[in-house]
């Protein structure tokens, strides 16, 4: 009877010369960034607060390779009427941008629009009276623009807020 030697993988892994050895990927993601990016998304509060938290600690999310960039609101006022809308479209910037790069943007786009809708609307509840009402309906306008001209990249270059990010 012949005995068989066997030597685990790991062992014969060590005694190779590195060079021999396939590389890891200095620049590959991390294997969780489509679900961070999603969990970024979300309507929910926890989920804007979230992505603002990795926002204000971009540097503790390098590996990621996101896209942080941002020009607010586009060719609209990042705070009509004196509302406060600047950092709604900055994470409406973030999820179309991130997205697209993954090639997952038309898969995500309504949810994407219908986070930063949300978002406005967060911003307005700091309102009450004539003003609530006032920031409801440009928070409305926002939306509608990014809703119906918000592009897919090949789609990209019309202007405003439904200008693709």
């Amino acid at each position: 009877m012949r005995r068989r030697f066997t030597v685990p993988l790991a062992t014969v892994a060590l005694s190779l010369p590195l060079a021999l050895l396939p590389a890891a990927s200095a620049s590959a993601a991390p294997a969780d960034k489509p679900q961070v990016l999603s969990s970024w998304t979300q309507t929910s509060a926890s989920s804007y607060n979230a992505w603002n938290s990795a926002r204000n600690n971009q540097g503790a999310w390098a590996a990621y390779g996101f896209d942080w960039s941002t020009d607010y609101c586009s060719s609209s006022p990042d705070n009509p009427f004196g509302f406060p809308f600047q950092n709604a479209c900055a994470r409406h910037d973030f999820g179309y941008r991130n997205h697209k790069a993954a090639g997952i943007f038309s898969a995500n786009k309504s949810r994407i629009d219908s986070a930063f809708y949300e978002d406005l609307k967060r911003v307005c509840a700091a309102y009450s009276g004539a003003k609530h009402t006032a920031c409801n309906s440009t928070a409305w306008t926002y939306y509608h623009a990014v809703d119906i001209f918000g592009v897919a990249p090949a789609k990209a270059g019309s202007a405003g807020l439904g200008r693709a990010a």
